[in-house]
């Protein structure tokens, strides 16, 4: 798989081509906002003594367990897991990128406002 880095860029790039997307850099990380809601966070952009490379994503279908079934994923801190927000580390064997687009995509419309999803499903 590619640097984690070339993973995480393609993984925003995306991202911020959803419909009403924009950046965000709270808490000194990179999280992609759809509506004021994040939909991705992207954690910072180096490693640290205290973060290892990972990106959450909220899915609600058969993709939670694969995504779960990446070594190192977890249901996310905060009470989020419950609301099915997972957290995969980028250091891991991923799966092929777009299956993790497919994640993203995924979280965009369990967060997106409806007007939002429209404008994606009539660009395809």
């Amino acid at each position: 798989m590619d640097d984690w880095h070339d993973v995480r860029e393609q993984l925003r790039v995306f991202a911020l081509g959803l419909p009403e997307t924009h950046e965000d850099h709270p808490w000194g990380e990179t999280v992609v906002k759809v509506n004021k809601k994040v939909f991705v966070f992207l954690g910072m952009d180096e490693r640290t003594e205290k973060w290892d490379p990972s990106f959450t994503v909220k899915l609600l279908s058969e993709a939670r367990g694969h995504a779960l079934t990446v070594e190192g994923a977890a249901p996310s801190g905060y009470g989020l897991g419950k609301a099915g927000w997972v957290s995969v580390p980028f250091l891991a064997e991923l799966p092929e990128t777009e299956v993790l687009l497919d994640w993203v995509e995924e979280s965009y419309r369990a967060i997106a406002p409806k007007r939002a999803i429209k404008l994606l499903d009539d660009e395809t």
